[in-house]
């Protein structure tokens, strides 16, 4: 799919754009965007709204052909909902139905003459940047384990933004970024969506190589010796049960000054979760094969990175392993000694992201970071909390924390992949005592989302730190099964601004 950004000419105008389609939009009570004004000359779209075709309900569309004066082959007329304020959802909704409409046209190319510069609170190269990511997600397809593949679909492979000259140079920069993060959530789908038989932490780490060499990243990916060697216990008590080796991957990307202080992602990679002994039900089980998405999160943001080309310093670390049970898997009970020197009594063994977790995020203090975040698929209690809209968002209660998490939050709101703030207080830790270790794994039901977090918290007192809970947004079941790409809009825009100078939001 390739994009590219063109200002209206003032002599010719829309209707001298030769494409196989241009989109416009109009808007409830039979009212016209410019763009669609522009083109009614002969009053062809004026009587299409008339006449009840269209309503101009935010996604809704109507494709015309053959409008005398305009040299397009089509027209899609879309739906903007309310005229005196197009609001963010309005916009994508309408974003969304090109993309699915020119996903089937007959033909190459179309364009797209929406009013960018007329959403509430935003400006065009947002507009863009949201329809650049909309496509391509109606574009995204998974067939690499199907023995059929699925036919070579036609529609729209050039799509051109029509916009203001004034307009035009900041949105061939959100075109780019858009497409660079488009392919990072093409990657996180991938890896998402290929089964565990094939999606092992061996195949994680050679992706996380491929993509080293692809973009001259560091890479080091260390093995069971080495990862015993750095005493982590609580890590490698997960692994126990599994025949596939652990690998603890770690990738450096170094656009900043040698001397920069980094920042840190740390992406859980279990690519298969049985629960361990303390074992899952089977239904459903076969969705725990995205317990690898923050893993797949991380890599996919540094698949944008290697695009952008950012001025600043960025570190994935990521702990990758099966959660299986067998003769020697790890049992309820049982006391490990992490990295840091703290014991943990492992009260159930299906809470296994946060052991691994709080051994990488041990090791991220070697790398004296700017900050630290993490990304795991940890809680079913934040899906019972949150549902599937909002990524959970974790951390302290300070200024710096308050400052790292204004900033999430501000790139998730940006890019509609957006969080919501949860608390960490020191009355939730009281849930993790134990009688016979520093900590428990778990604290029960209430608030589990929280006094996860809570857990992870105490690994992380030598640097600002956030946690991102996934676990309700990183994939889609039912019919629309699959992992979303997220949260690479989120984690990739806050890295962005970062390398602008916007260190607050």
């Amino acid at each position: 799919m390739d994009f590219s950004i063109k200002p209206i000419e003032a002599k010719t105008g829309l209707t001298g754009i030769k494409t196989g389609c241009i989109a416009v939009g109009v808007f409830e009570d039979k009212k016209l965007s410019a763009g669609a004004k522009a083109l009614d000359g002969k009053g062809a779209i004026t009587a299409a709204l008339k006449s009840g075709d269209i309503t101009g309900k935010a996604g809704s569309t109507l494709l015309l052909r053959g409008l005398d004066g305009v040299a397009a082959e089509r027209v899609l007329l879309v739906g903007l909902g309310n005229e005196e304020s197009v609001s963010e959802k309005n916009f994508l909704s309408a974003a969304q139905a090109v993309a699915r409409v020119f996903s089937n046209l007959g033909t190459n190319e179309g364009s797209v003459a929406l009013p960018f510069e007329e959403i509430k609170n935003r400006d065009a190269a947002w507009a863009i940047r949201g329809a650049v990511i909309a496509i391509r997600d109606a574009n995204y397809r998974f067939d690499q384990t199907k023995s059929k593949k699925e036919a070579e679909k036609g529609g729209v492979k050039k799509v051109t933004f029509l916009t203001s000259a004034g307009a035009a140079s900041a949105a061939k920069t959100a075109a780019a970024q858009a497409t660079a993060v488009a392919n990072g959530m093409a990657l996180t789908k991938d890896l998402g969506n290929l089964p565990p038989n094939i999606c092992t932490p061996t195949y994680l780490a050679g992706v996380a190589k491929k993509l080293a060499k692809d973009y001259k990243f560091g890479i080091e990916v260390l093995d069971r010796k080495q990862i015993e060697a750095l005493k982590m216990g609580s890590f490698l008590s997960v692994t126990k049960g599994s025949e596939e080796p652990p690998k603890f991957i770690v990738i450096k990307y170094n656009g900043g000054k040698p001397k920069d202080a980094p920042i840190v992602l740390v992406g859980k990679g279990i690519t298969f979760d049985t629960g361990g002994i303390s074992i899952k039900p089977s239904a459903n089980m076969d969705e725990m094969k995205y317990d690898m998405c923050g893993a797949a999160s991380v890599l996919g943001t540094f698949r944008a990175l290697g695009e952008l080309g950012l001025k600043l310093n960025v570190v994935g670390v990521i702990p990758t392993c099966e959660n299986m049970p067998s003769g020697r898997a790890s049992k309820p009970g049982d006391v490990v000694t992490s990295m840091s020197g703290q014991t943990i009594e492992i009260l159930n063994t299906d809470a296994e992201g946060r052991l691994i977790l709080c051994d990488a995020l041990t090791y991220a203090e070697r790398f004296k970071p700017a900050a630290v975040v993490d990304i795991a698929t940890l809680t079913g209690a934040c899906v019972t909390a949150l549902g599937h809209h909002n990524t959970g968002l974790f951390t302290r209660h300070d200024d710096a924390h308050d400052a790292l998490a204004n900033e999430l939050l501000a790139a998730g709101k940006e890019t509609g992949d957006t969080a919501w703030r949860m608390p960490i207080e020191d009355a939730y830790q009281e849930q993790l005592k134990s009688n016979f270790a520093d900590m428990a794994n778990i604290g029960g039901p209430p608030g589990g989302s929280i006094t996860a977090a809570c857990f992870l918290e105490r690994y992380t007192k030598k640097y600002t730190w956030a946690h991102l809970d996934i676990a309700g947004t990183a994939w889609k079941s039912g019919a629309a099964k699959g992992a979303t790409g997220r949260p690479v809009p989120l984690l990739t825009t806050f890295l962005i601004n970062r390398a602008n100078g916007k260190n607050a939001a």
